[in-house]
């Protein structure tokens, strides 16, 4: 396919450009999100063993509730009671929260065998919770509703990106298609990764771009709905003054439900008191059938005194087209459908993308280096500020993101050992070795940076792994479930090598790099990288 030269050119600058500016935030949310994949084996492996040995049975929730009531006033505000008693995150009947999320006390419930009630604040690690965090607001620091404009505006010039470097590819796509030419040529080898992974993945990235887009912007959608409604009369509705009535029992409820929608599957219910008209019941959910937002996202209106359905908007199999149409496309950026096949394709392409972001911004550097020095080749043309302090950035922000989350996961089952204080902590490591990183980068340079920190992700990662063994070799610190939490460890041994693989690789590159490239570091080296560097040749 021929294009002309002028528009090729036009369109290679647009997509370096616009994946300069996204692309670091991009590795973030590519690799966080990757993570998410399996946050409740995560979940599982971080947190504490349940408390409580046996649930409360359903049909006793009541009493509970009414113990709780009697005991923790303020509980009344909101609470919840899980039906389905292996749900990971859940691990008592009822639970409740005082302060903001991530930073108050929940409190879990059940009932002993003689009917007291019994009542701790030991729950699930909060690191899942933190992955998840910096997945949707990219690691950035500031309020989430602000936070979620940046990252809508991101996905609008990443998806820009993809569109430009595709039109660029067009030229020479069939010639290149599965070309990955490795030799001493590393820039050439990279430049081909890089196509090659934005390609193949290229219908999960279109399928990113815009559902991150709607995932930050539906609010406003909501509200343009809203206001479309309110021109053409909103339909009134007509809200009963509870009297002083008793709220069905949660098992009964669930048999209402079962009446009313037979393929949906209640996982728990958040009671909500509401002084004007009394109680107000959500129960979240999943139907096999149909796809949701998230995990258990399937959220139902439910009368709590008659049981009746009141709101189907979020219930999968009963909402409406507008409503359906919107959860798919949640559920086609978090990957909630077709089970560990759909799962394991995300967390691969999820990694792979984040490889994209890096390489992209280092290899627009020595491109833009080798452009400026088009017609004065018998020059050597000196990288520029910006590209050095773009090397730093990319180089700190993709390997600190690595370093911080492989850290403060390691730390999950530690810092119960010392704080009660888990999320502040945990939020806490990870910024502290995520900003030590982009310093260390900026102190030592991009390409001395990038190989320090690659092998410092390496020992990270292999944290993870040496902390379950500790603490089955001392069953006081630390603690071990088995089964599929070992997936855990096992992933993070390969992603240890994977990281001390890539440091080798960069110290090869570093050897063979001309002069004034971003890799090169003229005649000082470390021994390590000497040595590193000598095995390698």
């Amino acid at each position: 396919m021929k294009i002309r030269s002028d528009i090729i050119r036009m369109y290679r600058d647009i997509h370096s450009w616009v994946g300069i500016v996204c692309g670091l935030a991009l590795f973030i949310a590519f690799y966080a999100g990757a993570i998410t994949m399996f946050e409740a084996p995560l979940n599982r492996w971080a947190s504490k063993p349940a408390v409580f040995s046996e649930h409360t049975p359903l049909e006793k929730t009541p009493e509970l509730v009414e113990k709780v009531l009697a005991e923790y006033p303020k509980a009344a505000g909101r609470y919840e009671v899980t039906l389905d008693a292996g749900f990971a995150d859940r691990p008592a009947r009822v639970m409740w929260s005082t302060g903001p999320r991530g930073r108050g006390t929940t409190y879990y419930a059940e009932l002993a065998e003689d009917g007291s009630l019994q009542v701790h604040t030991e729950g699930p690690s909060a690191v899942g919770q933190l992955v998840d965090d910096l997945h949707q607001q990219v690691g950035i620091l500031l309020d989430h509703e602000l936070v979620m404009q940046l990252v809508g505006a991101i996905s609008l010039m990443y998806f820009i990106a993809l569109i430009s470097g595709v039109i660029v590819l067009l030229p020479t796509l069939v010639k290149d298609l599965f070309i990955l030419r490795i030799g001493k040529n590393l820039k050439r080898m990279w430049l081909d990764l890089h196509n090659a992974l934005g390609l193949f993945s290229l219908p999960f990235h279109i399928i990113m771009a815009l559902t991150a887009v709607v995932f930050a912007f539906h609010d406003l959608f909501y509200a343009s709905q809203w206001t479309l409604l309110e021109k053409n009369g909103r339909p009134e509705f007509h809200e009963e003054v509870a009297e002083h009535r008793e709220p069905l029992a949660p098992h009964q409820i669930v048999a209402r439900l079962r009446e009313q929608a037979p393929g949906f599957k209640p996982l728990y219910m958040q009671f909500h008191a509401e002084e004007d008209h009394g109680l107000e019941l959500r129960v979240s959910g999943s139907n096999p059938r149909h796809g949701s937002r998230a995990p258990g996202y399937g959220i139902a209106g439910v009368d709590p005194y008659t049981g009746d359905l009141t709101s189907t908007d979020y219930m999968p199999g009963e909402q409406d087209g507008w409503y359906a149409t919107l959860t798919s496309f949640f559920s086609l950026h978090f990957g909630n459908f077709g089970g560990n096949p759909i799962r394991w394709t995300y967390f691969l392409l999820g990694l792979a993308g984040a490889v994209l972001f890096y390489t992209g911004n280092l290899l627009w550097i020595e491109s833009h280096r080798k452009k400026r020095r088009k017609g004065y080749e018998h020059l050597d043309v000196q990288q520029t500020k910006p590209s050095i302090i773009l090397g730093a950035l990319t180089v700190g922000i993709s390997l600190g993101c690595i370093a911080g989350i492989s850290t403060t996961i390691a730390a999950a089952k530690l810092l119960p050992l010392w704080t009660d204080a888990l999320a502040a902590w945990h939020m806490g490591i990870y910024y502290t070795v995520f900003f030590l990183s982009v310093a260390w980068a900026f102190y030592r340079g991009a390409a001395r940076g990038a190989v320090e920190l690659l092998y410092a992700s390496a020992v990270a990662t292999l944290f993870i792994p040496a902390v379950s063994l500790l603490s089955a070799l001392f069953p006081g610190v630390g603690w071990n479930h088995g089964g599929s939490t070992y997936l855990i460890d096992v992933m993070a041994i390969i992603g240890a090598g994977c990281f001390a693989f890539l440091a080798g690789k960069t110290v090869q590159r570093i050897h063979n790099a001309p002069e004034y490239s971003i890799w090169y570091v003229g005649e000082e080296v470390s021994p390590t990288q000497t040595v590193l560097g000598a095995q390698l040749q």
